[in-house]
């Protein structure tokens, strides 16, 4: 579920009402409910209640501090996939010895730093990768744990740009390569195989893909069980949400659906797929979401600007753009847009929904049915929890947005609004 809801007509987030947080904040905005957050990882780590687990909240998916910080206190840990984001994880007051990392391109320099913090394992991808681990351990004295990414060549069912499990995909090792890569690894003094590790893509809805690629495993991880004494298998993340009808699904049970954009993964469903799967390989099963837990618990606030009425179509120019929010513009992605203040007699029409950035890509919606609105009213894009402002950029120089954290019906400024100084800092004229 999730704690957006309407309170006399008015758009609230664990009953702070939106429209005062835009006024108080400006917009742009990016408002989040952390206890939907929280809520969110309680349930599926309950769901995997039968398995030695360890949750590893993604944190590529929403990087914000106040979240990161919330997430520790539950026991989270977490799936990294850079130093700076191996950073956060540690001023929010994460523990290094719970991070994956994970990544086809980690430097030196970053492999340097997460071994001297103590991570779990990295997650490796290459034989190349191997190497280079072994070398900085070796540089430092130490034995890096590691795992070996698998590619299952699984088809997810998801877009092309978040399908991870292919064989075409640059992520990973293929099946028929693995025994071999692992016998690299064993070979290679200064690291410590540690486990094993898969991933298939994001947004999925069905609970097949994930015991699909599970039930290919299962035999490889058993032997590199007897093989090496491997004791983690990370089956990754991936598990989707909803993105259509956002707003009414969370006053119902969601997490009941059968698999679709209005009724995403049915968490029981996926726990009786992959568990029973699980348990009798004895060995510490690590999940790696991201999305699932923060994408339903975040908005974006944006006021209208200009209604622009030309022959062909209506445009509702808003102060957000694809800077703020690319997901539309990269993915083509589904965002639902409401009115914060709701006026249940305004006409509906289609419309598109641009923003001011110099791109004819920069919209959120094109041809969607709207209620009616003026320069000035507020919109609010509804799943924008997960790679909205962690994917944000400061593209035609448009500094960054506020963020804003609801806890307990409480919000706190969990980010100030990036400033034009902001802009050219630590830039030099020559």
């Amino acid at each position: 579920m999730h704690a957006f809801e309407r309170i006399n007509d008015r758009l609230t987030c664990e009953g702070a009402d939106l429209a005062v947080l835009a006024e108080q904040h400006g917009t742009p905005l990016y408002v989040y409910s952390a206890e939907t957050v929280f809520d969110h990882y309680r349930r599926l780590d309950a769901a995997l209640a039968p398995l030695d687990h360890l949750v590893c909240y993604a944190v590529k998916a929403n990087s914000t501090g106040a979240l990161l910080a919330g997430l520790t206190q539950l026991g989270g840990g977490f799936d990294i996939v850079s130093a700076g984001e191996l950073f956060r994880v540690i001023r929010a007051g994460g523990d290094p010895s719970l991070c994956t990392f994970a990544g086809v391109g980690k430097t030196a320099e970053e492999i340097g730093y997460a071994l001297d913090r103590g991570i779990l394992c990295f997650n490796v991808e290459s034989e190349p990768e191997l190497e280079r681990i072994n070398a900085v351990a070796e540089r430092r004295g130490v034995r890096a744990p590691i795992a070996v990414r698998v590619n299952p060549d699984v088809e997810a069912g998801t877009h092309k740009y978040i399908s991870t499990g292919r064989s075409g995909n640059k992520f990973g090792i293929g099946l028929d390569r693995i025994l071999e890569v692992y016998a690299i690894a064993a070979a290679l003094p200064h690291l410590s195989i540690v486990g094993v590790q898969t991933h298939i893509g994001s947004q999925i809805t069905r609970p097949g893909p994930f015991a699909e690629a599970v039930a290919k495993m299962i035999p490889l991880v058993s032997e590199l069980k007897a093989r090496h004494g491997i004791r983690l298998f990370s089956i990754g993340g991936g598990m989707g949400i909803v993105y259509r009808d956002a707003l009414a699904s969370g006053t119902r049970a969601w997490w009941e659906g059968v698999g679709s954009e209005a009724h995403p993964l049915d968490l029981d469903a996926y726990a009786r797929a992959v568990v029973p799967l699980l348990q009798p390989l004895g060995l510490r099963i690590l999940f790696e979401p991201g999305r699932f837990i923060v994408g339903n618990a975040g908005v974006l606030l944006t006021r209208v600007q200009y209604v622009k009425r030309a022959p062909e179509k209506t445009f509702v120019v808003v102060d957000a753009a694809m800077n703020d929010l690319i997901r539309p513009a990269l993915y083509q992605s589904y965002h639902e847009i409401v009115p914060v203040i709701e006026n249940p007699d305004a006409p509906v029409t289609p419309v598109d929904v641009v923003g001011p950035v110099c791109e004819s890509g920069d919209f959120f919606a094109q041809d969607r049915p709207l209620p009616e609105v003026c320069a000035g009213d507020l919109l609010a894009l509804m799943s924008a929890g997960a790679y909205g402002f962690t994917m944000a950029s400061t593209y035609n120089s448009r500094p960054l947005t506020a963020e804003v954290v609801v806890r307990g019906g409480k919000p706190f400024l969990a980010r100030e609004r990036g400033t034009l100084e902001d802009l050219v800092r630590g830039e030099h004229l020559a």
